[in-house]
């Protein structure tokens, strides 16, 4: 229906947010109404005519417009009335100000006579789902980091940029054909503007990407630099081989044995690739942990990954089938010598190099089945704790060094080729994986250690504990340990071993030299090349670098197990650098980890194109001061980091030892909570505790508006009998449970989410995302705006300017402020933001009370808001009178005298038991402390119709009265 309605523009027009934005009119007003016979258009002092026609027109003076026209228009203001602040304008206008000022930009050349302040997210990777909630939790923290660490005078470094090869982007070109670079750049504007969107104060001049020749070329430097110190070889090791696909696959594309995409066999298959040598750094990774300001958790993690352990090599020589000594040794490492005795078998890896000659004819066939099957596991599959052990007879024996025992040799998949040697010394009375595989298979169990202060042996477990040696002594080898502490027996062994030629002492590590290539096309291409006729390889000249990736059409697999880049026929074949031999380029190319290992180096110095990084800025700005990031990226990326610095330091291109000085692991946000209740097999509800689960139950998911609160536990709200299953989970698309920040941002404003994610609990702590909870902040953030600025007009507008007066403060505000800056400056520092939007809101519900606003209270208070919630705080400055932003402005200080309480809470004592207490002023004396007590309804009941024999008073700490017999009435004295 399109009625036709009048409205006067004088009247209504010129006053309406929507109007003004409709007609361009931001800053303008209009100056006439102009018509035509078809349209009409306002005219303003600009000459903006860009808007003609189609919705009003003009007739006898008036606009017409339709009623649903009039609707929208109505709705428009009442969202402005009911917001609680403009924050739809003050963002937008903020963040241009500070684009268009480079407000945040590091400039080239700092004064290095100022305090340094590098403080870095980790690397993002932007993929095409964009940002949730969780990921602004970290952004939100460094920058408030940032922005304090400007005001209080520091130079300040606070970079983004984007780990942005990677399998996503290569699965999507080939699912798609959309060439990877066109995805990735895609991504990168998307999340870039979020980021943008959130106020975040990073130095945009300074960003990379990985995938930009001018980065990479920096990290191909690198590769070069480890090739010539002996650092990245090259070796057969198993990859995940899919024969359907033709391809390898990283570990993440194989799900219980299978390919992810198409659910196709995968086999391990050795292959020929890139490995660094990050073995070689293992004690140094070790022992410069100590120092590093880190959670104490991922320090453990790290050295739970490098796994540094001392124990020795042993040799165990294969017999033949007549029980003859053949001319093969097994060498087997082991941290417990001391239990030598007690091995009854040895195990074998499945792709043990001595294996194919050790096998009997008889049991051949059964150790090559278990072969295969053991190559569609991945290691971490295979060394699970809680699956039940396999293995299978070789058909040959070893012979046990310390007593010359024949002991049978097994395969087994739970032992690595990849850890030690590939194979052990199985103990079983004294390790639980191999008392495990005896007592299936019916292998003897010989105990040879016994508990100090128990008999162990009829547990029916493994002891694997130390203890006294007993059955280990033998007159052929000459070795007794029986009687011998576990420690003192292991020396002897190691020691015997050595003089016999039987073993010798070792240092082994879990960790293993990084294999650093992927058979896939998004990555860094490796700059060496191979001669045609020896194969011999040849690093490309480093005035030659970078080597860009050749475009290419295809991405798919090639079917034969070479990378996608062999089909860049041209760019493969090239001539050797130094002789001008022909050649093969290598069509494998670097992992996702080595863009992101040494990034922080090139925030540094972004746009050199000489050097990685100049040593002079290098020495100003290493280390990182504060690094902020996942839990999840505690082992490999903070380790390949590490790794690959101490190599940087080695050869003079950084100063210092480690890259990241603090490192600091950020909670995950959850998605709200979800509530599940069960269902019998009746389609009746069962409470949660006393539901069968492991019968026929089903789940249903409950609405949030059917579910109450009852004690501890959440019940349905039509039957409180009925408990109900309350949980929150990681945030994920597959759930359903992913917030949008767009979403937040466009209903509370980019500060109120600042606010909560900081609000919502201790930073380290996981929380669950409650969308009540930011309507807290925001009506936090509301109250704040209209304390200062003033009621919102009937329109729902503001007024300009502030309410705050010039007049002197008094003693209780200046308090008021003072508690709050020193709360506020603590917590920052400390991360604990929680708390210190606490305080602020503390401060704001005194204000409240307040008959008048000092500036010079409110202009502090605004600086103290500014790194939490910085749009509202520049809107307010600027409402204060300042023109600039208060970007670098100093920070608040607190001053002491407004810190002291002036009054403290005294105990009272009668006859030494605590009775009480009373509020007194610091510095009462003892006759003005004991007539308060006197005076006090409850604690002079204590003193009527006594005497007071002595009283005890030390000053602002506590009084004790001690009453006499008399029966007097108390006075005072």
């Amino acid at each position: 229906m399109n009625v036709n309605t009048c409205i006067q523009p004088p009247q209504f027009l010129p006053l309406s947010p929507f109007y003004r934005q409709r007609f361009h009119l931001f800053t303008q007003k209009p100056q006439s109404l102009k018509r035509t016979k078809k349209s009409c258009y306002f005219s303003t002092t600009a000459g903006d005519n860009s808007f003609k026609g189609g919705l009003f027109r003009v007739q006898k003076g008036r606009i017409r417009c339709s009623v649903s026209e009039v609707e929208e228009q109505k709705e428009k203001q009442q969202q402005v009335v009911k917001r609680a602040y403009p924050f739809h304008e003050i963002e937008p206008k903020w963040q241009s100000y500070w684009e268009k000022n480079q407000t945040f930009r590091t400039p080239d050349e700092v004064d290095t006579s100022k305090p340094k302040f590098y403080v870095l997210d980790m690397f993002p990777y932007p993929s095409g789902a964009g940002l949730h909630v969780g990921h602004p939790l970290g952004y939100t923290a460094t920058d408030i980091l940032a922005r304090l660490k400007r005001m209080q005078g520091y130079n300040v470094l606070h970079p983004m940029g984007w780990d942005a090869f990677g399998l996503p982007a290569e699965q999507y070109a080939i699912e798609t054909g959309t060439h990877p670079k066109i995805t990735t750049l895609r991504n990168i504007n998307r999340f870039r503007s979020q980021l943008k969107s959130l106020g975040f104060s990073y130095d945009w001049d300074r960003e990379i990407s990985t995938t930009e020749p001018q980065y990479y070329k920096w990290t191909q430097w690198i590769f070069l630099q480890l090739l010539k110190r002996g650092l990245a070889y090259q070796a057969e090791v198993p990859v995940n081989w899919c024969p359907a696909l033709g391809t390898v696959l990283a570990n993440e594309e194989v799900v219980d044995g299978v390919s992810e995409r198409g659910g196709h066999p995968v086999i391990r298959k050795p292959m020929r690739q890139w490995m660094l040598k990050i073995t070689a750094y293992a004690d140094r990774l070790l022992e410069d942990l100590d120092d590093l300001d880190w959670p104490e958790s991922v320090k453990e993690m790290q050295r739970n990954w490098i796994g540094r352990s001392e124990g020795a090599e042993l040799e165990f020589c294969v017999l033949d089938g007549d029980g003859k000594e053949r001319d093969i040794k097994i060498t087997v490492y082991t941290t417990r010598p001391d239990t030598v005795f007690g091995a009854t078998y040895l195990v074998l890896a499945p792709e043990h190099s001595l294996l194919p000659s050790l096998m009997s004819p008889s049991q051949r066939e059964s150790v090559e089945e278990y072969k295969d099957l053991a190559s569609r596991k991945s290691d971490l599959e295979r060394t699970e704790l809680q699956k039940e052990k396999t293995g299978v007879f070789s058909g040959c024996y070893a012979q046990n060094p310390a007593n010359g025992e024949a002991i049978p040799i097994w395969v087994a998949d739970y032992v690595l080729g990849s850890y030690g040697t590939g194979a052990i010394m199985a103990v079983p009375a004294h390790d639980t994986r191999d008392y495990e595989f005896a007592t299936k298979y019916d292998i003897p169990i010989r105990w040879v250690v016994k508990p100090d202060d128990d008999d162990f042996s009829d547990s029916g477990k493994a002891y694997e504990g130390e203890g006294s040696i007993l059955n280990s002594s033998s007159s052929t080898s000459g070795l007794d340990i029986n009687g011998l502490h576990s420690k003192v027996a292991a020396s002897k062994v190691i020691e015997w071993a050595d003089t016999t030629g039987n073993g010798k002492k070792k240092v082994n590590y879990k960790l293993r030299d990084w294999l650093f290539a992927r058979q896939r096309y998004w990555g860094e291409p490796i700059p060496v090349v191979f001669l045609q006729d020896t194969d011999e390889t040849t690093p490309i000249l480093e005035t030659d670098l970078p080597l860009t990736l050749p475009e290419l059409d295809d991405f798919t697999p090639t079917g034969t197990g070479e990378p996608p880049l062999a089909k860049a026929v041209s760019w493969v074949k090239t001539t050797d650098p130094s002789s001008g031999k022909p050649a093969m380029r290598e069509t494998s190319t670097m992992p996702q980890w080595a863009g992101s290992c040494w990034y922080y180096l090139r925030y540094m110095d972004p746009k050199n194109s000489k050097e990685l990084v100049d040593k002079t800025k290098e020495k100003y700005w290493s280390p990182v001061d504060v690094y902020v990031g996942g839990a999840e990226h505690a082992v490999l990326h903070l380790l390949y980091s590490r790794f690959w610095h101490k190599v940087l330091y080695d050869i003079g291109v950084v100063s210092t030892k480690e890259p990241f000085k603090c490192v600091i692991n950020q909670g995950i946000i959850l998605g709200g909570v979800q509530y599940t209740a069960f269902k019998n097999p009746d389609g009746n509800y069962v409470s949660a505790d006393s539901a069968d689960l492991s019968g026929e139950i089903n789940q249903e998911i409950i609405p949030d508006e059917k579910v109450i609160k009852s004690g501890d536990s959440f019940v349905l709200k039509g039957d409180p009998s009925i408990r109900l299953i309350a949980r929150a989970h990681k945030m994920s698309k597959s759930r359903g449970n992913v917030v949008n920040p767009d979403d937040v941002v466009s209903e509370y404003g980019a500060d109120s989410l600042r606010l909560y994610e900081m609000f919502m609990g201790p930073f380290r702590d996981s929380k669950t995302w409650s969308t009540s909870g930011i309507e807290g902040v925001y009506r936090f953030l509301g109250r704040t705006w209209r304390l200062i600025v003033g009621s919102p007009l009937p329109d729902g507008t503001f007024r300009d300017g502030t309410v705050a007066i010039d007049g002197e403060p008094s003693f209780e505000q200046l308090r008021s402020l003072h508690k709050c800056i020193a709360k506020v400056t603590e917590e920052i520092e400390r991360t604990r933001f929680n708390t210190g939007i606490s305080a602020m809101m503390e401060f704001i519900n005194a204000a409240y009370k307040w008959d008048k606003l000092p500036r010079s209270i409110i202009e502090e208070f605004v600086l103290l808001l500014s790194p939490y919630a910085p749009h509202m705080a520049e809107e307010l400055w600027f409402r204060l009178g300042h023109l600039n932003s208060l970007a670098y402005e100093p920070f608040p200080k607190a001053n002491p005298d407004y810190l002291k309480e002036s009054t403290i809470v005294l105990p009272v004592q009668i006859n030494g038991k605590m009775r009480g207490t009373i509020q007194i002023e610091e510095g009462c004396s003892e006759e003005d402390a004991f007539r308060l007590v006197s005076q006090d309804a409850k604690l002079s009941k204590f003193l009527d119709g006594k005497s007071i024999k002595k009283r005890i008073y030390v000053p602002g700490k506590i009084l004790n009265v001690i009453l006499g017999p008399q029966n007097i009435k108390a006075g005072v004295r």
